[in-house]
């Protein structure tokens, strides 16, 4: 399907033209054809997706912790980490609150619901979210193992840094253990340079998958909606994320683009940040010149916390239901979706459906009714692609930021428009380049 010689970006973007166009033609020339739809689009393509994403997800917890314990225990000051956590913390939460204002100001405005006058066709019921103060308690893992082994990476991330603040305390002792850590976070880099060159076939299965079964008929329902909430992301990236590179992070915010673009392609694709981290900490890494102590823990955190395009979309969805359903809401009631929409991007962090589930909180916390959610259901699928680029935009945005606060981004790096591309590829007919040691 591609040719070695192109690269990694050219293959994935070959890959998603090519899954686009075949799930269209597979729909046109069988549209109704059941054993297409079980053997081909929800067996062999379903398959062969799944594997991909669950490949992208298997690197996530050792690629936590190994980063995290490799950045924490060369630190001489563990002071820093509280000034790190909460520079990082900070800014998340403010382009959060830029965000959902930013959504609601334009919801308002263009108002998408206006004379709509849409009706739900199906019940939404949304799982419950967890009090903040559980949230707060399960930071701290009980058995670190056990986080590990259901993906907790709120509690990896706290166990990793008391770990390598160990490490570090335990002085020349400790070195063994550090220099082990040093050499597996090469070795775990180098398994995802390896996933990622499996990566257009993925693409192509996942891609070729939803486009099957997207339904434009609800993308023309909806479509106030849908174009309204693309151009509030897009904006959330041009002028938020644009000032905080230009003024904070003092780089060029279309170079960064230019070098974010695998980590881009990966979120669209797999519509999760979670996945995405082996990509973006690669990205952030060798690309952007980020020193290993800030992305190893501003990436994960970000994942967690940071939903900057799911914040918008509740801010955009609370108006336009609203409005669909002739119900006026207040300024206060509208200040109150700025602040439930800002904490529950960290309140409701790691539960699955996480972006139905902070909607729901936004509209019973205004008293919506929650059969608004079954609306826009039939358009969220595509939007949730395009909200986890901006999510991981924002991740990558904040952590050039604490990078150059912190003085670690290495601007050589950043400058050189070829930086990590060597790492991309790999020959597996030759997988190692260096000679075998003489013995």
């Amino acid at each position: 399907m591609v040719s070695g010689k192109n690269s990694l970006t050219t293959k994935v973007v070959i890959g998603m033209l090519a899954g686009i166009a075949c799930g269209f033609l597979i729909r046109w020339l069988w549209p109704d054809s059941e054993p297409v739809r079980s053997y081909l689009v929800e067996g062999v393509l379903f398959v062969l997706g799944q594997i991909f994403i669950t490949c992208l997800k298997m690197l996530v917890v050792p690629l936590i912790f190994v980063s995290l314990v490799c950045g924490t225990c060369t630190l001489q000051d563990v002071s820093s980490l509280g000034r790190l956590g909460a520079r990082t913390v900070g800014l998340y939460i403010l382009t959060t609150c830029i965000a959902i204002t930013m959504a609601i100001t334009a919801a308002l405005i263009a108002e998408p619901g206006v004379g709509a006058h849409l009706t739900s066709s199906s019940e939404f019921v949304p799982k419950e979210a967890p009090p903040l103060s559980n949230v707060l308690i399960n930071l701290f893992p009980s058995n670190p193992i056990a986080a590990m082994a259901k993906g907790n990476a709120l509690q990896i991330i706290v166990f990793a840094l008391l770990f390598g603040i160990a490490i570090a305390a335990s002085g020349r002792k400790g070195k063994p253990i550090a220099d082990f850590f040093v050499s597996m976070n090469e070795v775990v880099m180098k398994l995802v340079t390896l996933l990622m060159n499996l990566a257009p076939y993925g693409v192509f299965a996942l891609m070729a998958r939803l486009f099957y079964g997207i339904s434009f008929d609800a993308i023309l329902n909806l479509l106030q909606y849908f174009f309204l909430l693309l151009f509030v992301l897009v904006l959330q990236v041009v002028v938020t994320y644009f000032l905080i590179l230009h003024f904070v992070a003092r780089i060029n915010p279309l170079k960064f683009l230019k070098k974010m673009e695998d980590a881009l392609l990966f979120a669209f694709s797999t519509s999760s940040s979670s996945a995405t981290i082996p990509v973006s900490l690669e990205t952030v890494n060798r690309r952007l010149g980020v020193n290993n102590r800030i992305s190893s823990f501003t990436i994960p955190l970000g994942a967690t916390i940071n939903m900057d395009g799911t914040a918008m979309m509740q801010g955009v969805a609370t108006v336009f239901i609203a409005q669909a359903l002739s119900i006026d809401l207040t300024l206060m009631d509208y200040l109150s979706v700025i602040l439930t929409a800002t904490l529950a991007s960290i309140g409701t962090a790691g539960v699955p459906g996480v972006g139905l589930i902070m909607l729901a909180m936004v509209l019973q916390q205004v008293g919506l009714p929650l059969e608004g959610i079954a609306i826009i259901m039939g358009v969220d699928r595509l939007l949730d692609m395009v909200r986890t680029v901006v999510n991981v935009t924002g991740d990558c945005t904040v952590t050039c930021a604490i990078a150059q606060m912190e003085g670690e981004l290495d601007r050589s790096v950043f400058d050189d428009d070829h930086a990590g591309e060597q790492d991309e590829n790999i020959d597996f007919h030759r997988i190692c380049d260096e000679e075998p040691e003489s013995r």
